[in-house]
């Protein structure tokens, strides 16, 4: 009898296995591969790049983000005797403000409409004279970035007049970038605050105004 059961057993378990790849089964594998390949295809294409308008509000955001970051670090740096540093933040400040309303003046011209975005609070503490700045120069490789993102979309959507646009804040960007690293650089090499501070007297840092900058809306400051 047990002989009888164990034989019943392994022909139970010899016919589970055999129909695994019986035609019927091999059917609904393709049917399921073929479903989840459809879904597959469904789900791409609902995961589309955002447009080139949305990005350009966002970036808007992003300006006047940063500038209210640049004057918390001015304010930090003013609260601690260290002018040139505070007035290097203080020009720092307007000058990503006039970014945001030179976007702002190109959805005008181009009537785009036009949406203020809010800004998330910015950081104002800091553990040292150098986190300020190696925040700063982080700022600048993400906006950077953004930049980027934007004349890629604009290039994307065949936007030529938004592509062009786009330019001078690439080029922008590769001066903010170089500007803020070379003071960090001062900043790690310095032996006291003051050699920062006389640097800052003595050069330019950043402080050139391009002539070729696209018009803000309201004039620039």
């Amino acid at each position: 009898m047990a002989t009888l059961l164990t034989r019943s057993s392994t022909m139970g378990r010899d016919s589970s296995a055999r129909s695994i790849d019986t035609p019927e089964c091999d059917r609904r594998k393709a049917s399921l591969a073929t479903l989840a390949n459809v879904c597959g295809r469904g789900y791409r294409r609902t995961m589309k790049k955002t447009s080139f308008d949305q990005l350009l509000t966002d970036q808007i955001g992003h300006e006047f983000a940063a500038s209210q970051q640049y004057i918390a670090i001015a304010v930090w740096f003013d609260n601690r005797d260290l002018p040139q540093l505070a007035k290097h933040f203080y020009g720092q400040s307007i000058e990503e403000r006039n970014h945001a309303m030179m976007l702002v003046q190109y959805r005008l011209d181009r009537d785009l409409g036009i949406v203020i975005p809010g800004i998330e609070p910015v950081i104002n503490d800091f553990k040292d004279e150098r986190a300020p700045i190696a925040l700063s120069l982080d700022q600048e490789k993400r906006v950077t970035r953004q930049i980027e993102e934007l004349f890629a979309a604009a290039r994307a959507e065949n936007d030529a007049l938004g592509e062009q646009f786009m330019l001078w804040f690439l080029k922008e960007q590769v001066e903010e970038v170089a500007s803020m690293s070379t003071l960090l650089a001062i900043m790690n090499r310095a032996e006291n605050l003051f050699d920062v501070e006389n640097y800052l007297v003595r050069e330019s840092v950043g402080e050139a105004k391009d002539a070729s900058a696209p018009a803000a809306a309201g004039g620039a400051l």
